[in-house]
Order: structure tokens, then sequence, then C-alpha cells
């Protein structure tokens, strides 16, 4: 059965690295080809700070970690998602689904009125995790409302990227 809850400021280290381990496995196979190097996503001590301010929610089937994600509030009126991720051992049972509307829900009973995400694509190529993204992304009711050019709006990042890239921005407006 299929649990999701935020995590606890107080979660035990064991299992935040395990959430830190398992956002680093699915980013490394979604971003392949887009950053240089070794590209973790994050960290157990950034998980572990961001659970200390309520921004991670996990899933657990039977008690096992299945996914996590970042729920957060960018502004009054809009919620974001971030590091959502999925045990790949458990593709096709939902949890990204129930990920993503458990962070709608938190969102809208924090009064916001829509929810965004960023979604990292190559400029000059189709990336297949990236297009499978954008399209389920679609089909939940997300739209892309802008593009940044990652070397000119995020110049921090750009030395780490293997290939020019840019960041979707979608959102979903709350009935």
């Amino acid at each position: 059965m299929l649990e999701i809850e935020l995590l606890p400021p107080s979660a035990d280290l064991a299992l935040v690295a395990r959430i830190a381990g398992l956002v680093n496995q699915v980013y490394a196979e979604s971003d392949k080809g887009l950053w240089q190097g070794n590209a973790d996503r994050t960290s157990a001590d950034e998980v572990a700070g961001l659970a200390g301010v309520g921004e991670i929610a996990v899933a657990f089937v039977d008690g096992d970690l299945a996914g996590s994600v970042r729920v957060q509030r960018l502004d009054e009126a809009t919620g974001e998602f971030g590091m959502l991720a999925a045990d790949p051992a458990r593709r096709g049972l939902g949890i990204g689904r129930d990920l993503v509307a458990f962070a709608e829900r938190v969102s809208r009973d924090a009064g916001c009125r829509e929810i965004q995400l960023e979604l990292l694509v190559p400029r000059e190529w189709t990336h297949p995790a990236k297009q499978f993204l954008a399209e389920w992304y679609d089909r939940l009711g997300y739209r892309v409302t802008h593009r940044a050019d990652v070397a000119v709006d995020y110049p921090h990042l750009a030395p780490s990227l293997a290939t020019p890239c840019d960041f979707l921005f979608y959102r979903k407006a709350f009935a």
C-alpha cells in the first residue's frame, strides 16, 4: 500500500541519505548527457535541510522508500514541486503521479492558486527521458509558460553542462 507523508524535521539520517541516493539515481538517468562528469542533484545535507523546513515528501510502499518530491511555496499564489523521484524498480505503479498529486494538494491547501515545475531540456537535440516527462506533465495538465536559457539565466550552472540547455517552466492552475 502506498503512503505519502511530509518528512519530519527530525528524520532518520539513514532515511535522508537513502532519499538523496534515490534522487541522484533517478536524475543521473533522466539527465544523462546533459552534464559533464558527476552531477549529483542533491546531497543528504540538502535533503535534511529541506526536511527541516517541511519541504520533502516521501512515498512508501509497504514501509519501503518508493519515492520523494520537494514541495515549496514560491510566492503567495504559487507552489512549486521539484526533485521528483520514483523508484525505478517500481515504475508503472503511479508513484510519480501520486507524488505530484500530493504536491498539488499541499500547495492548494496552503492557499496557492497554481503550481510550477522546471524541466531541464537540451536545446539542440531531443532527450528521450525529457520528452517522456514533457508528455507526461502535459497529460497531468501542466503547460509551458516560459523558457529560460541556462547559460543566460543560470550562468553558475552553464560551465557544468555538456550541451546547451534550457529550463522549461510548466504551470498548472487549480480549479
